[in-house]
């Protein structure tokens, strides 16, 4: 199988519960919610047409190509973490990931000593060996992954409620404010349901606060 990758680089994880962990991030193009076109924002399945701010179109971005098999794509992130094998950590994300990750991928990065994540919308299933799976529900979207070890909602999102989730068997939850012109808004809104339902944790994008890649 051929992988299509936006972008591949060494960072620190901005969000979430593995937050500064430095990890080699491979972002797929591709999404089964929308195409990531600005012009059909509101032509999107899911809400987060409305206001995601990635941009998985193509494979422009730093470290991106057509990679032809697996070991290409696990080389690549090898290279980009360098020589050492402590700790190796990386991201699977988009997009959607599981539109292209498989096992023969996750076994690839397997060897060259990564520990593997995904950050997914959870509408497919998610193949055998990720050890590290963080969902994050969109609206509009029929949610398979139902169990992880982190849910991470955007909110606020349209007909969606974070008390609808409370019990799905995920370790842990967080809310994370949407981006954007109202960011303190949403921002003081996070901060409030976390007081308001202990359960839940906040999530900042510091990546964007630290101007981190």
């Amino acid at each position: 199988m051929a992988y299509t990758v936006k972008e591949l680089f060494y960072t620190l994880q901005g969000e979430g519960a593995r937050a500064g962990r430095a990890a080699v991030f491979v972002r797929f193009t591709g999404c089964n919610l929308w195409n990531g076109r600005e012009a059909d924002r509101e032509r999107g399945a899911g809400g987060c047409a409305r206001w995601c701010d990635t941009d998985f179109v193509g494979t422009d971005g730093d470290g991106g190509g057509r990679f032809a098999t697996a070991e290409a794509v696990a080389g690549a992130a090898a290279s980009a973490w360098g020589p050492g094998r402590e700790a190796r950590y990386v991201v699977c994300t988009g997009g959607e990931p599981l539109l292209q990750l498989d096992e023969a991928l996750i076994e690839a990065f397997h060897r060259e000593g990564f520990e593997v994540a995904i950050e997914t919308n959870g509408t497919l299933p998610v193949p055998p060996g990720v050890d590290w799976v963080c969902v994050s529900p969109k609206a509009g979207s029929t949610v398979v992954v139902r169990s992880g070890h982190e849910l991470k909602l955007v909110i606020p999102q349209e007909g969606v409620d974070p008390v609808d989730f409370e019990g799905w068997p995920f370790e842990r939850f967080f809310v994370q404010p949407c981006d954007g012109l109202l960011r303190a808004e949403h921002t003081r809104r996070a901060i409030d349901w976390c007081r308001a339902h202990p359960k839940w944790r906040l999530s900042l994008q510091t990546h964007k606060l630290l101007g981190i890649p």
